[in-house]
């Protein structure tokens, strides 16, 4: 059975893998501009998710949530741009626009139930 970490693990992780998926459709000259900013975006969300999982002070714990709370938002508005350029099809942003929407309240949960140990 999947604990909630390893839940919310594997739906960054599929994330991810459609945002390389979806930035190969990006034109060329966007190499070191959008598709490398999406792609960075999206593996932030993983980096500072299990760094900060990893972390055992709480301010420390939340920071890295929060950050990868951002960096979801951050890598949403980078497939938002994508599409409304052109470079991917609106079934592909909302692929992503859904995966996002099941790890967005789930690393929500976890930054709130952090402040909520906090107020204590």
């Amino acid at each position: 059975m999947n604990t909630f970490h390893e839940k919310l693990k594997m739906l960054i992780h599929e994330y991810i893998m459609l945002t390389y998926v979806h930035s190969k459709e990006y034109p060329n000259d966007e190499r070191f501009g959008l598709t490398s900013q999406d792609r960075r975006s999206s593996v932030s969300i993983m980096l500072n998710y299990v760094e900060g999982y990893a972390r055992m002070r709480i301010a420390v714990k939340q920071n890295m949530y929060e950050t990868s709370f951002g960096s979801l938002k951050e890598s949403i508005y980078c497939r938002f741009l994508a599409r409304e350029l052109g470079y991917i099809s609106d079934e592909d942003y909302t692929s992503a626009h859904e995966l996002k929407e099941q790890i967005a309240p789930m690393l929500y949960a976890s930054i709130q139930g952090i402040k909520n140990k906090r107020a204590l």
